[in-house]
C-alpha cells in the first residue's frame, strides 16, 4: 500500500523551533537580582527552559508551586519575560533552511506549544513566522495543555490537515506523548532542552532526530514523495 504523503509537520516552540532559553533565563535573574540572590548562568537553566516558570523559580530560588510565594515570584518573572521576550531569542541553526525546504516541498508546518498565547504570538511575530504557519497553538488555546492531544488535533483542525498525516516534533517527553494520543507520527529533537527525566531514548518516539538539518532526512524517510 503507498503510504500517504506528510501533509503538515507541527513543532514544539521552546527549544524545538526556538532557543529561547536566553531570554527566560534572563528574566529569573532579574528576579534573582531583586530578591539579592546570587544571578544563574545559562547552563543553569537552560535544561529546565521547556518546564517554564516552574523550573526557573525551582532551580533559580528552590521553591514550587506549593510555596507561599510562588504566586507572586511567577508573576514577576513573566513581566520581566514580556518585556524582553525576542532580545536574544533565534531559531535554531538549521531551523530557517528546514522550514523553507518544507514550504519548498508543499508541506506545510505549524506550532503547537505550552507557552501561553500572551507570550507565544509576540515572539512568533518577533521571529517572522506569524504569516508562514499553517497554524500557532498555545497552551491556552484548548482545552488542555500537552501532554493531551487536544492542542495537536486543534492544530490539524486549524491547518485542515489528517493527524495520521502529520508529524509532531518536541524536545520534551510529554511532546512525544501528545503526538502519540493524537495519532501522529512523533520526532524527538535531541538539539533542544530535554528535560530532566528519562533519556531521550526511553520516550518511545517513532525518529529521534540530532539536529534540526537531520531532521529533514527523517521526515522525508517518512513521507512518501
Amino acid at each position: 500500500m503507498t503510504q500517504a504523503p506528510t501533509c503538515c509537520v507541527l513543532f514544539d516552540l521552546d527549544g524545538t523551533l526556538a532557543d529561547t532559553a536566553p531570554d527566560l533565563g534572563a528574566a529569573l535573574n532579574h528576579v534573582l537580582e531583586e530578591e539579592g540572590v546570587a544571578l544563574l548562568p545559562i547552563e543553569a537553566t537552560r535544561p529546565v527552559t521547556s518546564q517554564g516558570v516552574r523550573g526557573l523559580l525551582r532551580v533559580g530560588l528552590g521553591i514550587g508551586p506549593d510555596d507561599t510565594n510562588y504566586q507572586t515570584l511567577a508573576q514577576r518573572v513573566l513581566k520581566h519575560y514580556a518585556a524582553g521576550i525576542c532580545r536574544h531569542t533565534r531559531l535554531f541553526d538549521g531551523m530557517p533552511g528546514v522550514l523553507a525546504t518544507l514550504e519548498s516541498r508543499g508541506i506545510k508546518w505549524g506550532i503547537v506549544t505550552n507557552k501561553h498565547a500572551r507570550f507565544t504570538e509576540p515572539l512568533v511575530d518577533a521571529l517572522g513566522l506569524m504569516q508562514r504557519a499553517a497554524c500557532v497553538i498555545s497552551g491556552d488555546s484548548a482545552a488542555h495543555p500537552k501532554p493531551h492531544p487536544a492542542p495537536l488535533l486543534m492544530a490539524c483542525e486549524r491547518a485542515n490537515v489528517a493527524p495520521t498525516h502529520s508529524i509532531y516534533v518536541g524536545d520534551d517527553l510529554r511532546d512525544i506523548q501528545a503526538g502519540k494520543a493524537a495519532g501522529m507520527c512523533t520526532i524527538a529533537a535531541a538539539w533542544g532542552y530535554l528535560g530532566e527525566g528519562e533519556a531521550i531514548h526511553e520516550w518511545g518516539a517513532d525518529h529521534i532526530a540530532p539536529t534540526p538539518e537531520a531532521l529533514l532526512d527523517v521526515v522525508f524517510s517518512i513521507n512518501v514523495q
